[in-house]
């Protein structure tokens, strides 16, 4: 397994990778829905504002996530893991922690100071994950899960909370998705 930076001639590639992951664990509906962001996030989020990464078996792409800015009124460098899938045929076998892992170490390296995520504890409590509350951190919209809002330093320094308000990328910046 190789874990990368996403090149931009796999574009069709990891989209079509969220839409068939999404539509297999939470329907069709969903599966367009997931691949639909995915597109609009490559396609329109600052390259500074977005990291995507893959995971590669064969030079095929099985596994891929992808950060995005979170700007909260500081001058801290934080990004969002959303979303995450492996192909349906290779979970379970570690590709989604060991690319979480490496994505999280990359986007240390480039200054980043916090990473938040959306989704289940369980699953993300094992790169380091752990659940904060809106009084801590506020998301950018009303959470309809709010014990999946997630973070991690990514410094020596604790997770301390962080006044005032978080902005996301355009294309998380609709309701339904949070």
């Amino acid at each position: 397994m190789n874990y990368s930076p996403y090149e931009p001639s796999q574009a069709e590639e990891v989209i079509g990778l969220f839409t068939q992951t999404f539509s297999d664990s939470e329907g069709e509906a969903e599966g367009k829905l997931i691949g639909e962001l995915v597109k609009e996030l490559i396609e329109t989020t600052d390259s500074n504002d977005l990291y995507v990464f893959v995971a590669n078996d064969n030079n095929r792409v099985v596994g891929s996530i992808l950060f995005t800015r979170l700007t909260f009124e500081s001058d801290k460098l934080v990004f969002l893991l959303a979303p995450v899938a492996v192909r349906t045929d290779y979970q379970g076998q570690g590709i989604g922690q060991e690319l979480i892992k490496v994505g999280l170490q990359a986007i240390k390296n480039q200054g980043a100071e916090l990473a938040f995520t959306y989704g289940d504890p369980a699953f993300y409590s094992k790169v380091g994950f752990r659940q904060v509350t809106e009084d801590q951190f506020k998301a950018p919209l009303s959470l309809s899960y709010p014990h999946g809002w997630l973070a991690q330093s990514l410094t020596e320094q604790e997770l301390t909370p962080i006044a005032g308000c978080s902005k996301c990328v355009p294309a998380f910046n609709k309701q339904a998705l949070w």
